[in-house]
């Protein structure tokens, strides 16, 4: 499929959205309509992992050699991201301190008693 869809936009001079591109690979396979929605989600995954292949964003497909790196990637360094995790971790600790169990000294006893 991704073949397919690599020969279709070797032929475009612009990007493409996804369900138009889609729509044309499943047509030159000949997948029936009931086949198409069941392989339109292997499909996407494999244009993902296909390195030939970049989204631009807007659900718009191209060849990555098309693009230059700065068109296809951004910078992360400056996303923020929110950890939540720590305020319930750090009620969980407290927790704890609070519920310090008092330690019981181990007594051995003796067998017979039982």
């Amino acid at each position: 499929m991704t073949d397919v869809a690599y020969q279709l936009l070797s032929k475009k001079k612009n990007s493409v959205t996804f369900n138009k591109l889609w729509d044309e690979v499943s047509q030159i396979m000949g997948y029936s309509e009931n086949v198409a929605e069941r392989k339109i989600a292997s499909f996407y995954t494999s244009m993902m992992l296909d390195n030939r292949f970049t989204s631009l964003g807007n659900n718009k497909w191209d060849l990555r050699s098309r693009h230059t790196y700065n068109e296809t990637h951004f910078d992360t360094s400056a996303i923020v991201l929110e950890d939540d995790n720590n305020d319930e971790l750090d009620e969980l600790d407290s927790f704890e301190e609070e519920a310090e169990v008092e330690k019981v000294p181990f007594e051995e006893t003796n067998e017979e008693s039982f």
